[in-house]
């Protein structure tokens, strides 16, 4: 066992896993990484089973002195990665000694990082997951985003292996991002121009985003009638139209129920796509069947199996 302390938090870093699962029935959200491929990838990298906590770091990652001899790797967004200053190769794990100092360069493309310690982050669970659910102050780090000077225990690694990722299984956002969705049953409620609009307009991510939901800005989604429903439950990846006609996609920290109407869902295979984007980011919603959704939910489940690989020593001569 041993520790990392947090010289500088970055912008924004939590503890995060895949979520706190079967307790919205009484009404906890279920948080977890906003991008679960890149957390699944890191943990592999270092030998963690895939579902292990990492950090998430928003736009700028954190500068963490290791207390002990460790292993960490990083996936997600693209930043420079430097190891007591000197930038080692982001799509590798890596093995550091006791007083090795980990900081990494602004975001050049995508929005979180996820970075994974051999043998995995040893703080408490609560509802059966790490993850950190700010607005609660429960999971993760005292409830909290990362300070100065927090020292973190962590686990045991395996014995050191290198391995590195195959970047096309990571997604990073483009100048125009195509998302995916699957239609709702409320979507009735929309007007025919309203309900062409959500399918053939840009939208942009605003300002007044976060882990909860990304609002966006673009044309207005008409009524028939009006945007309030008796209160139902909200999924990662639901897409609310409040009266104003705006879309609103809710995300890892959503509210368990919403009293908005419902247009549509983001598939499963576009929500980490969704976790990497940013305010200004452009969106074109497309339409598809289920068992399409459910395809390409296979296709990427498989891409994150085989995305990591080991390699091998060379023979000596």
């Amino acid at each position: 066992m041993g520790k990392i302390k947090i010289l500088n938090p970055g912008l924004l870093s939590t503890i995060q896993d895949m979520g706190r699962v079967g307790y919205q029935q009484f009404g906890m959200p279920v948080s977890g990484a906003m991008d679960s491929n890149a957390l699944q990838v890191a943990n592999v990298l270092v030998g963690n089973a895939a579902t292990e906590a990492c950090i998430e770091a928003t736009f700028l990652g954190p500068e963490i002195e290791f207390l002990a001899d460790a292993e960490f790797a990083v996936a997600g967004a693209v930043a420079d990665v430097f190891l007591n200053e000197q930038a080692v190769d982001a799509y590798h794990n890596h093995r550091v000694r006791q007083g090795d100092i980990l900081k990494f360069g602004p975001v050049k493309e995508g929005c979180r990082l996820y970075i994974a310690v051999g043998g995995g982050i040893d703080v408490p669970k609560v509802m059966g997951s790490k993850s950190t659910y700010l607005r609660g102050q429960l999971g993760g780090y005292k409830g909290r985003a990362l300070q100065q000077g927090d020292e973190i225990q962590i686990g045991v690694s395996e014995a050191f292996q290198k391995r590195q990722l195959n970047r096309e299984a990571l997604v990073f956002p483009k100048k125009h991002n195509h998302i995916r969705v699957i239609a709702a049953i409320e979507n009735v409620a929309f007007t025919m121009k309203g309900l062409k609009a959500f399918l053939n307009e840009t939208y942009t991510v605003s300002s007044q985003s976060d882990r909860m939901g990304y609002r966006l800005n673009g044309p207005r989604i008409d009524h028939v009638a009006g945007a309030d429903i008796l209160s139902a439950g909200i999924a990662n990846g639901t897409i609310q139209v409040p009266a104003h006609g705006e879309p609103i996609i809710m995300l890892a920290d959503r509210q368990t129920v919403g009293g908005y109407t419902k247009i549509a869902n983001v598939i499963s295979a576009d929500l980490p796509l969704l976790g990497q984007l940013k305010a200004g980011d452009k969106i074109r919603f497309v339409e598809v069947r289920l068992d399409e959704a459910h395809r390409l939910l296979q296709e990427q489940n498989q891409q994150i199996i085989s995305a990591v690989s080991v390699i091998l020593p060379k023979n000596k001569a």
